[in-house]
This record gives structure tokens, sequence and C-alpha cells, in this order.
């Protein structure tokens, strides 16, 4: 017997016909067996409705311009930005102090992309945005505890000026 583990339809409207012909199709055409008790059906233009799906949440948000329109945002997860946030925190923590910042900075630049680019569909803005803020946090204080003498930037230059001169990316 094959299952279908992690599977997701989307359709504007739904109707007993629709959902008919999605299950014979698996059952049948495919050789899936439907799990009962785990399948749900979630209607996202309800008010505060969401699917999360591999790292993603999908849901109907309002019209940014104040348009009666809603339109179907699909951004990184919370937990996907938790679990972001603590491979980033594993990368720059204390124990790490030992490692050359180029190194460090191209090791980051590897996560960031990897992570920017499995998350690049739909509406990322915000999630890179927090994920921006927080690596730029992390690395500032990384590169302040590596000695008795706290790091500061050149004179005339921010963290985030001196960060980017370092070669970091910011998604």
């Amino acid at each position: 017997m094959r299952y279908a583990d992690d599977m997701v339809v989307l359709a504007r409207e739904q109707s007993p016909k629709l959902v008919e012909f999605i299950e014979t199709k698996l059952e049948t055409w495919m050789g899936l067996e439907i799990n009962r008790e785990k399948t749900r059906v979630v209607n996202l233009s309800e008010e505060g409705t969401s699917l999360d799906f591999l790292g993603y949440t999908f849901r109907f948000d309002r019209d940014l311009h104040g348009r009666s329109r809603r339109y179907l945002n699909v951004t990184a997860s919370r937990k996907a930005l938790q679990r972001e946030r603590d491979r980033l925190r594993e990368l720059t923590s204390c124990h790490v102090s030992y490692k050359p910042i180029p190194k460090l900075v191209r090791e980051l630049n590897v996560q960031l992309t990897s992570w920017a680019n499995y998350f690049k569909l739909g509406y990322p803005r915000k999630s890179y945005r927090l994920i921006n803020s927080y690596v730029r946090e992390r690395l500032t204080i990384h590169l302040r505890r590596r000695s008795q003498r706290p790091f500061r930037p050149p004179e005339g230059r921010t963290y985030y000026e001196h960060l980017q001169r370092l070669g970091l990316v910011y998604l």
C-alpha cells in the first residue's frame, strides 16, 4: 500500500464533485490511500485561517493599497523563521570565536542564500527583513565578544556598512 504523506490542493471553490475527483484520482489512478483522519479541508477565505505546509504559510491577506480585494499571501512560516534563527545562532555562538571573520561570513552567506532561495516564492520581504536584522545583530554581538577589548567598526562607519564591506549578504 502506498501513502501520500504531504499534499495540498488549492482551489478557488470547493464542491463535492471536486473532492470526489481528487479522491478518485489519488486512490484509483495513482494507487494511493488517503488517511481520512488526517485529511482536512481549510477554507482560506475565512478570516484568520491559514495553512502551514513545507515551511510556508498560505493565507489570504487584505490588499496593501486599501482596495476591497484580498490576495493569497505565501510567506515563510513562523517555525521556518525560528529554525533559521536557531541555525544562525549556532553559526555565531561563542563556541566559534576562534574562526576567522571572512570564513564565518562565507558560512553565513551560504546559509542565508540557500534559505532565501527556498523561500523566495510568494512575498518574502518581511521574512527577509527579519532574518537580515537578526543576522546583523548576532554578528555584531559575535564581533564584540571575540576579545577583551570589544570590536568597533572603523571610524565613520556603521556596523551595517562594515558588515557589508566584509561581504555579508543581505536578503
